[in-house]
């Protein structure tokens, strides 16, 4: 997420200039291995500075190029980096990254309010909307490129002669994860699935909050305080809610709460209202045994408790000690279960590090 709202803010500072023209790069398939995966993308300049990235810089330099040549064509096109291959005149050769990756070059023009990037906020403005783009069109070649979010199957009936407009709408609906897909072997899709954001409630007014809310700030994670206004410092760009304003309804699958006012009562009390909620992971600050008296204490007067939401102590086991390291740990813990991943050791991992999309799936 912080990656997309800096590219739309680059493309802001390009619009007020308005005399800079620019160019977005975008991964839309991956095959193999690959730093970056499908959705990561770039705004390049034509004055040669870019925001973002698509690879871990092995792709970068010539994807300024390429991106500068679709500036001056005014014409989308795709390009694919295989590293797997041993041509010596291949991009990426040598980087031992064997994978393959196809990257849509697309020219933005400000005066036009459905360019990638304005696409791009408007999905945000939407709740993340999917977005689709195509990424090859045989039949009409003047599709290749075109982005938008999708909102109903109205947003896709352009695309009525080629496939069933309803039942593709179906299809994205039920799409957890970005895909690409064949249509008829004429056309091809990519549907990107934005992540929603996170939402992080901390219920407490301590020190130990503000290495916390430091850390999810960097990852542009949303940061909730559930805390009389007057114990927080410095309130200045900080969403604070009231105890009393508080209600679990606030809370969805997208959210985490993390227990941490150093009371046991309030804890309990914090924990009483929370098992209602939808909210994904209730972190408890604290050790062990006065966790467990905690939740002992709620079942013993009937209230129902989730233990999968559960994770007390907070945090993974990185021999954290300070309040620095205590919040990584916490940060640390919430991606592993919001990518639901264990959070182990990556050299103990059998699998890929990212899903490959080795697929592509046809729909007609």
């Amino acid at each position: 997420m912080k990656e997309i709202t800096r590219i739309i803010a680059f493309y802001e500072t390009l619009k007020r200039k308005a005399d800079v023209a620019c160019a977005l790069a975008m991964v839309v398939y991956v095959e193999g291995s690959s730093y970056r995966r499908t959705g990561a993308r770039m705004l390049v300049s034509e004055d040669g500075f870019w925001e973002g990235g698509i690879s871990g810089g092995c792709l970068e330099g010539d994807a300024l190029k390429k991106a500068r040549m679709a500036i001056l064509k005014s014409k989308p096109e795709l390009v694919r980096y295989d590293t797997t291959k041993g041509d010596d005149n291949q991009i990426g050769v040598g980087l031992g990254c064997n994978g393959v990756i196809d990257v849509l070059f697309i020219p933005v023009d400000f005066e036009n309010e459905n360019n990638p990037i304005e696409i791009l906020k408007k999905s945000f403005e939407n709740n993340n909307k999917p977005l689709v783009v195509i990424t090859n069109s045989l039949k009409e070649p003047e599709l290749l490129g075109k982005l938008f979010y999708f909102e109903s199957k109205q947003s896709i009936d352009f695309l009525k002669n080629h496939l069933d407009v309803g039942l593709f709408s179906e299809e994205i609906l039920a799409l957890e994860k970005s895909k690409n897909y064949n249509i008829d072997n004429e056309l091809r899709l990519f549907v990107e699935i934005l992540p929603k954001p996170i939402t992080v409630y901390l219920f407490g007014n301590q020190y130990d909050i503000y290495p916390l809310i430091e850390l999810l700030k960097m990852l542009y994670w949303e940061v909730r305080i559930v805390s009389e206004p007057n114990k927080i410092q410095n309130r200045e760009n900080l969403t604070i809610i009231a105890p009393s304003d508080f209600s679990e309804n606030l809370l969805n699958k997208n959210s985490a709460a993390l227990l941490m006012s150093h009371s046991l009562e309030i804890d309990k009390k914090n924990l009483r209202k929370l098992t209602t909620s939808t909210v994904k992971y209730i972190g408890m600050l604290g050790p062990k045994t006065r966790s467990e008296r905690i939740l002992n204490e709620l079942a013993a007067e009937g209230t129902k408790i989730d233990s999968n939401k559960i994770f007390a102590p907070t945090g993974l086991d990185l021999g954290a000690s300070t309040p620095e390291e205590i919040a990584l740990s916490i940060v640390a813990e919430l991606k592993a279960v919001f990518s639901g991943r264990n959070g182990g050791f990556l050299r103990e991992r059998e699998l890929p590090i990212n899903e490959r999309n080795q697929e592509i799936f046809k729909f007609n």
